[in-house]
């Protein structure tokens, strides 16, 4: 093909900017602007709900209760759903003046391998996720926090546990000296943010609460 026909073949090709793409014998598809609404504010979320018939323990572990329930569907069918409760827990991205973000490197016997995280813990009962916060970045790490904010909550694996992570950014940070738990065995790195941020990008950390958290510093950083 010489310049001419490709130049040609480009030209009716090309679609005006904004005009909807037509694939031979459908409809097009036309975008609309539409407005982020969360779960549960949209009208149309009431015809999505489960009605909970019955809850059954089925296991119970040294936190966890495995649930077994019997749910009846949006359309009246009634099935079965396998549940996981979990008291919930609070995490910290903790920010040096310098720009590093302290984790902690924990193996996890779930997934056979050391996973790099930022601090966590669960939380006891009727405790403030904060005040977990606090507790957790102590204990593993050493660190206390002049100053500690609220980022964000999130659901882990909604698909069938409850567990809620809160998690918290502490800066203005004192070294005191780590106490970790007696069954829990953490070293500590520091590392500067920008190359957390490079591996969460590069799906080099698997653990959710440490890409969200990272993600949201990054984020709140650009904005100071």
């Amino acid at each position: 093909m010489d310049n001419e026909e490709f130049e040609a073949e480009v030209i009716e090709n090309e679609r005006p900017a904004g005009e909807a793409e037509v694939i031979e014998g459908e409809q097009p598809v036309e975008e609309v602007e539409q407005a982020l609404v969360l779960g549960d504010d949209d009208p149309r979320d009431a015809g999505l709900h489960e009605h909970i018939i019955s809850e059954e323990q089925a296991w119970h572990g040294k936190f966890l209760d495995v649930r077994s329930a019997q749910v009846e569907l949006p359309n009246g069918r009634v099935t079965s759903r396998d549940l996981v409760r979990h008291p919930g827990a609070a995490a910290v991205v903790a920010l040096t003046e310098t720009g590093k973000i302290v984790l902690v490197r924990q193996y996890r016997t779930a997934i056979d391998r050391v996973t790099v995280e930022i601090p966590a813990g669960k939380l006891d009962p009727g405790e403030d996720p904060l005040d977990c916060a606090k507790r957790e970045l102590l204990e593993e790490t050493g660190f206390s926090a002049g100053r500690i904010q609220y980022l964000t909550t999130i659901a882990t694996t909604p698909g069938f546990c409850d567990e809620v992570i809160h998690i918290y950014m502490a800066t203005g940070l004192t070294f005191s000296g780590a106490n970790p738990d007696d069954d829990e065995f953490v070293n500590v790195d520091l590392v500067p943010l920008a190359e957390l941020i490079d591996a969460v990008l590069d799906g080099k950390i698997e653990d959710a609460k440490t890409v969200v958290g990272a993600l949201a510093c990054d984020a709140i950083s650009h904005r100071l």
